[in-house]
């Protein structure tokens, strides 16, 4: 197990929590009984699908490449594409997500932004088409 281990399984733990109470399996008490809408994404993003992946830029560039496990890489990336699911669903868009951590890594150091980075690997929502491409 890497240095990021416990770090990985709390946000694979809080994941499957999220996912499960978006999903309305959740019957805590704690549990919303409103649909999630559109307003609610980007909470999917910022505290879920950011920390993730920036976790995973972390331990590739900071100084020192760690080794994550396959499972804890595995766990990694479950995690955030059940955010992104998540993210989708307040779209109204049901999406299964299979996104690689990398690939979302290496948006988010491109765009430097988690929503543009959500829009780019799912396509949610669609980019508004009202405006003439350049050059035309």
């Amino acid at each position: 197990m890497s240095r990021y281990g416990p770090r990985i399984a709390a946000l694979a733990r809080r994941a499957e929590r999220e996912r499960a109470a978006f999903d309305g399996d959740d019957r805590s008490p704690t549990a919303s009984n409103r649909s999630p809408a559109p307003g609610d994404a980007d909470a999917y993003l910022r505290n879920g699908v950011g920390p993730a992946v920036w976790l995973y830029v972390e331990g590739r560039t900071g100084g020192r490449t760690v080794p994550f496990t396959e499972a804890e890489l595995a766990a990694l990336e479950t995690a955030m594409n059940r955010w992104l699911e998540c993210y989708t669903r307040c779209h109204g868009v049901d999406l299964e997500a299979a996104f690689t951590v990398r690939e979302a890594a290496e948006l988010l150091l491109e765009t430097r932004n988690v929503v543009d980075t959500a829009q780019l690997l799912t396509r949610v929502p669609e980019r508004d088409r009202a405006s003439p491409p350049t050059g035309e």
